[in-house]
């Protein structure tokens, strides 16, 4: 732990889904002074996410899906977003190839990671690892649409990576990792 940080206490706050903790800390600012302050950290484990991209068509496979925190900031629920999901106990390619193919149906070739990124690191501990991967009609081997015993519900949607990219402009997409993985494809391909 870096020598201007002090913590203080720790103290669970909630154990559902993830764990919710509050953590008291003292902070030594630059100019010598301590400062007693106090964060929440939500660790629900670390993630994955993939950017389908068929090549030869221009084209991309994203999901669309409800994400309840978002309508409460008053926002369209339904999302459209790069395919994602939780470690569990995986590492890192196999997560992303068992998220793919619950997802998408398509078990994707020439997966290559491309960075990892906090999304939110002044509350979530979540390190998410980010890749592309190829698909195209051979490599859909299920149908997709999540896992019903989860409570997924997703819609799969092809579309051209230019209209994909534009969606980021008229407010269509508004996901950061689906943003990220997007801008990286016109970028690099």
């Amino acid at each position: 732990m870096d020598e201007r940080i002090k913590v203080v206490a720790t103290q669970i706050l909630s154990r559902a889904w993830g764990t919710l903790t509050l953590a008291t800390l003292d902070y030594r600012h630059a100019n010598g002074t301590w400062q007693r302050q106090s964060r929440e950290i939500y660790d629900h484990g670390n993630a994955v996410a993939i950017i389908l991209f068929d090549p030869a068509r221009r084209t991309v496979l994203l999901t669309r899906q409800y994400r309840h925190p978002v309508s409460l900031n008053g926002d369209p629920a339904w999302l459209i977003e790069a395919c994602a999901g939780l470690l569990d106990e995986d590492d890192k390619l196999s997560g992303v190839m068992r998220e793919a193919l619950e997802e998408t149906g398509h078990r994707p070739r020439d997966v290559q990671w491309l960075f990892d990124a906090y999304m939110s690191p002044g509350s979530l501990t979540e390190r998410l690892s980010l890749f592309v991967g190829h698909y195209d009609a051979g490599t859909r081997i299920a149908p997709g649409g999540g896992l019903a015993a989860e409570g997924e519900e997703i819609e799969v949607l092809e579309m051209r990576l230019d209209d994909a990219l534009a969606g980021i402009g008229s407010g269509a997409i508004i996901d950061a990792k689906t943003i990220m993985l997007l801008h990286w494809l016109a970028l690099n391909r």
